[in-house]
């Protein structure tokens, strides 16, 4: 009875749909299919998730919780908010099969509350008014998402060789266009089907992102004055 109970823990179970969703994507992540991972009927898992929907929000919460946001520094707000923004997407980029959860989430747990309070305590420093700020917050931390979710190269295929194979028929049918109509597309075959360096392209992207932001906090003190 003691192990049974110990099988049936939240955590455990969290842990248990967070691992079928990498393997095997969010459509196996079911109150069954946890249940049949722990050799318990669905019923049995009604005491922590009622449903899938509930489940979800779990994996959504437990990849929050595992932001470690860095503590405030005398650093400009631009530095703090890259490292936060990291912070955020080193804990997605291992699953991206649930990141997209947390996207309409990360208010709904105090570790989501955490992060979107910390970057909009940064924003704040940058001198953005309040609404701007949300805007902004929101639309930096689901990029951080979308960079994860669209990362080049990602495939749901697991064995190596075939993920290859893959990626050299995409880069084929690139090559196959009409380097008159599409010449860029063409020349840029290879980069667009697969990610030569996928730290050089996280990197990238939250430049990128928080490059944005800076322009945009210039271009609200040019119009202020």
């Amino acid at each position: 009875m003691e192990s049974s109970r110990k099988r049936l823990d939240r955590d455990v179970l969290v842990a248990t749909a967070l691992a079928l969703a990498d393997a095997e994507g969010l459509n196996a992540v079911t109150t069954r299919r946890v249940g049949q991972e722990h050799g318990v009927s669905a019923m049995a898992l009604y005491r922590h998730f009622r449903d899938k929907d509930q489940i979800l929000d779990a994996l959504a919460e437990r990849l929050l919780a595992d932001v470690r946001l860095p503590e405030a520094d005398d650093r400009p707000w631009d530095d703090q908010l890259r490292d936060v923004l990291v912070a955020f997407l080193g804990v997605l980029r291992p699953h991206a099969a649930t990141a997209e959860l947390v996207i309409t989430r990360i208010l709904a747990s105090s570790s989501g509350l955490a992060l979107a309070e910390r970057t909009l305590e940064l924003l704040d420093a940058a001198g953005f008014q309040v609404e701007q700020a949300a805007e902004i917050a929101g639309q930096a931390l689901c990029s951080v998402v979308t960079l994860v979710l669209t990362e080049p190269g990602r495939s749901h295929v697991e064995d190596p060789e075939l993920r290859d194979d893959v990626v050299r028929a995409k880069q084929a049918s690139l090559e196959a266009l009409s380097p008159k109509r599409y010449p860029h597309i063409v020349a840029a075959a290879g980069a667009l089907a697969s990610c030569a360096s996928q730290d050089v392209y996280y990197e990238r992207g939250v430049h990128l992102i928080v490059a944005g932001i800076r322009g945009v906090q210039a271009e609200t003190k040019a119009a202020a004055v």
